[in-house]
């Protein structure tokens, strides 16, 4: 089961950290970040391999945003900077057992487990 926290309010430029952390199991192979926001489909914004070596980011919060995992706590982070209004969304992070290449991670069909989201909003 994945739990999706660290959301809030916060002002442009502002940053945050989302935690993305795994009960009863572990994170699986493969961990990813997605977030809607109103009106809009999911986007994949985000994907990390168990290891840490292995990272994608989407082209809009790349140099902004920076995903991290740590596997004690099985918990992956993603440290988001200058935030813009754009950003705001629900959040969610989905997992699966065994990685797919690079160039799907950011697709969420992949993905089996799925927290239950966090949301982020940030005021212009």
């Amino acid at each position: 089961q994945l739990q999706a926290s660290g959301g809030g309010l916060v002002q442009t430029g502002g940053s945050l950290r989302l935690s993305c952390t795994a009960s009863g199991s572990s994170l699986g192979s493969l961990v990813a970040w997605f977030r809607q926001a109103p009106g809009k489909e999911r986007e994949g914004i985000s994907c990390i391999s168990r290891s840490g070596v292995s990272r994608v980011y989407t082209d809009s919060v790349r140099g902004r945003f920076t995903i991290s995992t740590d596997n004690a706590k099985n918990t992956v982070y993603l440290q988001m900077n200058s935030l813009k209004p754009e950003d705001t969304a629900v959040y969610f992070c989905a997992s699966r057992a065994v990685r797919v290449p690079n160039s799907v991670c950011l697709n969420s069909i992949h993905y089996e487990y799925w927290g239950q989201g966090t949301l982020v909003t940030v005021s212009s």
